[in-house]
């Protein structure tokens, strides 16, 4: 259901999906070389091995199937490209974040930066017009990075509104999948104990298992790196004003700071922050519910034992 529901606003939503990459891609020719090489690693990487690990899956549970015909196919083949749709989906999600975290670092790299060309008016009088010049430069490169902090924060906005219904329906699915699955695995693994399942899908359980909580763990894990690395700007910011006594440059660093109070670049799905709180939640409650799955199963285990002995 939740795979269906995925791919339908995957379609509808194409168009506004291609308007953010355009965006990004506006905004990512600033980042340096280096920059650019680790994130093509990342990204090759990440995509190859997660699209490497569905393939795998899939050849694990297709011969397990009972017989091959054409209906057989035919849904095999649907349920694949839906499943690629939701995987793929997720990781263009994930290398969107990880671009635009790149493009925060850079950012406070080049705050960083100015920080250390900043330089006091208590200088000999000899150097003035060169000091008054750096100001400028100053003044110039602050601007820049001003209006580059505003189009990123554009960027993160966007995301959020493009992703959202996609990104919620996703972080469900996960859950159900790892929930009723990893119950299924225990009480497989507890065979003889609890009860008796069917042996062939428990092999693609536990791989399943863990190529889904990993989906989840990448996803978390970008989005709390990227909206620490937008807060670390602010930190920048504030140690810039505290170390300058010139009036252009605090007027210019405090117009940035309060862009950047205006502005919440933390990823979301529909006001649900994506970060280690809801990751926290998110094993809390997988615990919980395996419990109470668990518990009930003892239970009916106990009641059917009591029902033998009655009779």
């Amino acid at each position: 259901m939740c795979c269906g529901f995925i791919m339908i606003i995957t379609h509808i939503l194409s168009g506004p999906r291609m308007r953010l990459l355009q965006t990004i891609l506006k905004i990512s020719p600033k980042l340096p070389s280096k920059s650019y090489q680790k994130l093509s690693r990342f990204i090759h990487v990440k995509d190859i091995l997660g699209t490497i690990s569905v393939f795998v899956q899939i050849c694990i549970y297709v011969p397990k199937t009972e017989e091959f015909n054409v209906w057989g196919v035919m849904a095999s083949i649907f349920a694949v490209y839906c499943v690629l749709v939701v995987v793929h989906t997720n990781m263009l999600y994930i290398n969107c974040v990880y671009v635009l975290k790149a493009c925060f670092k850079n950012i406070n790299d080049d705050l960083m930066h100015i920080q250390k060309l900043m330089v006091n008016d208590t200088r000999p009088s000899c150097v003035s017009m060169l000091i008054g010049h750096i100001k400028r430069i100053l003044l110039i490169e602050l601007k820049i990075l001003k209006k580059r902090h505003l189009m990123l924060s554009n960027a993160v906005q966007m995301m959020n509104i493009v992703f959202s219904l996609q990104l919620l329906a996703i972080i469900l699915m996960i859950f159900s999948i790892t929930t009723f699955e990893l119950y299924f695995y225990i009480v497989h693994w507890r065979d003889g104990i609890l009860i008796s399942f069917d042996d062939p899908l428990f092999d693609k359980c536990l791989m399943s298992i863990i190529f889904w909580a990993t989906q989840m763990m990448l996803l978390v894990w970008i989005c709390e790196t990227g909206k620490n690395q937008a807060q670390q700007i602010c930190t920048t910011i504030h140690d810039l004003l505290n170390n300058t006594s010139d009036k252009q440059v605090k007027d210019e660093l405090q117009l940035f700071s309060l862009q950047l109070l205006h502005r919440d670049n933390t990823f979301s799905a529909k006001g649900l922050n994506v970060d280690a709180t809801l990751f926290a939640a998110f094993m809390g409650s997988i615990t919980t519910y395996m419990l109470i799955l668990i518990q009930f199963l003892i239970m009916s285990h106990s009641c059917d034992k009591k029902s033998i002995l009655h009779k």
